[in-house]
């Protein structure tokens, strides 16, 4: 048993993905605090002072349950899938008060915690997550990437879709998208042709990118040093479409992608991250886009490769000197 502080593992109730690591961890006698923002109240408790510390850290405890912990004993945190309070008992107003008040509060006190590894700090997730910006770091690390558009000029849209044979549409940002009625629904990459798009486009900016004619995708998981390939065939445009028409196998990168998708990670200052990326006939690597915090857990379930013992390796390890 460990004598080192807790990790704080931050995500909603019933995270399968963050469940494995903290079996991972339990197994290591390494001590967890897990919790949910959205428990504010009774169930979270939080107290933090600040100028008190000639360490310059915030000094407190969360406190929920089942544990008491002090803030500055937190070696690391696992930001994995949280949620935030609606206050759906309070007006509008009222709300939108108080959740900025626990963003901003326990949100704010948990960025701020220096003598801890992040995995991955949310301010950085935040940065990572913008496609654009990510695109334009892959380009600059010498990745292949597909013509992209950005545009809400129907104009010049429509004269992008001239210039490559077969184009396709991706959100800017995956949002819970619900209809009027409650039916929830999801935006795969789809493809689209110049007879589609209207004036409707100039109401917000949109992502269009030339289609890559691949034989394979691949979601490659970086958890600090460690490089997982996974290889995923199927005749799938988006294979996120049907999980049941996929194939898996583990596979092993060139030395100088892994370091590409290793600096890209660095640039964000991420200590993890998810790609996407997929392979043409002639076997060469189109970077499509990262996910900062992606799933990967049903990757572990099909291949086997030991994802979550990789990063249980990160958090029992802590902040390095």
């Amino acid at each position: 048993m460990t004598d080192a502080g807790p990790v704080a593992v931050v995500t909603e109730v019933d995270d399968a993905t963050a469940d494995m690591v903290i079996t991972e961890l339990n197994q290591r006698g390494v001590p967890v605090v897990r919790f949910d923002p959205s428990d504010i109240g009774d169930r979270l408790l939080l107290s933090a002072r600040f100028g008190a510390s000639p360490a310059a850290t915030p000094v407190g405890h969360l406190r929920t349950p089942s544990r008491n912990t002090a803030l500055e004993g937190v070696r690391s945190v696992y930001w994995r899938r949280p949620t935030w309070p609606y206050f759906e008992h309070l007006d509008d107003p009222d709300a939108g008060f108080s959740t900025a008040q626990v963003r901003h509060g326990l949100g704010g006190t948990l960025y701020a915690l220096p003598h801890c590894r992040y995995v991955n700090h949310p301010l950085h997730n935040y940065a990572a997550e913008h496609k654009p910006l990510q695109l334009a770091v892959a380009e600059r690390l010498g990745l292949t990437v597909p013509p992209t558009l950005i545009s809400n000029d129907l104009a010049g849209i429509r004269a992008f879709m001239a210039e490559h044979e077969h184009v396709i549409y991706k959100a800017l940002r995956w949002t819970p998208y619900r209809r009027s009625d409650g039916v929830g629904l999801t935006t795969w990459t789809e493809p689209v042709t110049a007879d589609e798009v209207d004036e409707s486009v100039t109401v917000v900016p949109h992502l269009f990118q030339a289609r890559i004619n691949k034989v394979a995708d691949l979601r490659v998981v970086v958890v600090g040093p460690k490089v997982f390939a996974i290889r995923i065939d199927s005749d799938l445009l988006d294979w996120r479409a049907d999980y049941s028409a996929l194939t898996y196998r583990p596979i092993t990168l060139p030395t100088r992608m892994e370091k590409a998708l290793t600096a890209h990670l660095e640039h964000f200052g991420l200590a993890s991250g998810s790609f996407d990326l997929c392979i043409t006939h002639d076997g060469d690597f189109h970077w499509l886009e990262l996910n900062p915090n992606g799933q990967w857990g049903w990757l572990e379930d099909e291949t086997g490769l030991p994802i979550a013992a990789a990063f249980a390796d990160l958090l029992e390890q802590g902040a390095t000197p």
